[in-house]
């Protein structure tokens, strides 16, 4: 799952948030330089991914994209399930999903001293890009799969992952509806949703 999942897993705890968003980020013993809530949010984020990455249903849509994006489809799958995500009404948080990106923000933004320098750069682009609310439009995921796409070694930039996306649409929507539910059952059975 990418940011916006791995925002809303965390429940609104401040601290689980936070570990969450900067766990991909935080390598080895550099966990021991947080205070525990933070330290559980990294580790949540880790069962988030490795749940994810072995379920049935994601080892099977992940090849959607396999032939566009080889050993990346993965991490283009966790993107569209974000934009399935900010589209999705019954799991729309009470004060709507734009509410909920702006709370994100000003959570990270208050735990800026702890936050990893390369994740302080990648969330001003977040809030000023509005990523977690945005993931819902078509033309953020496109961008989000460019710059991917420019990120990732070995991975041909006229790749049609996004062209990918599009003709799958519906079986990558349905593949969400039939996964997101019980990734968050899972987690809310972590420590007794938290």
């Amino acid at each position: 799952m990418n940011f916006l999942a791995h925002a809303y897993l965390s429940f609104g705890d401040p601290e689980i948030l936070i570990g969450n968003m900067i766990a991909d980020m935080v390598k080895g013993k550099q966990i021991e330089l947080y205070p525990e809530r933070i330290q559980h949010g990294i580790y949540v984020h880790r069962q988030i991914d490795r749940f994810t990455d072995i379920h049935p249903v994601n080892t099977e849509a992940v090849n959607l994209f396999r032939d566009s994006a080889k050993k990346y489809a993965g991490v283009f799958l966790d993107v569209s399930y974000d934009h399935f995500l900010a589209l999705d009404s019954q799991n729309e948080p009470s004060g709507g999903w734009k509410n909920f990106a702006s709370e994100c923000y000003n959570i990270i933004a208050r735990y800026e001293g702890l936050l990893p320098p390369h994740f302080s750069t990648l969330f001003r682009y977040m809030k000023r890009e509005d990523w977690l609310y945005n993931y819902r439009k078509r033309s953020l995921i496109k961008r989000s799969f460019r710059r991917l796409k420019q990120r990732a070694s070995y991975l041909d930039r006229s790749a049609p992952i996004f062209a990918d996306f599009e003709h799958h649409y519906d079986e990558l929507q349905q593949s969400y509806n039939a996964f997101f539910p019980e990734l968050k059952e899972y987690v809310e059975g972590m420590n007794g949703k938290q």
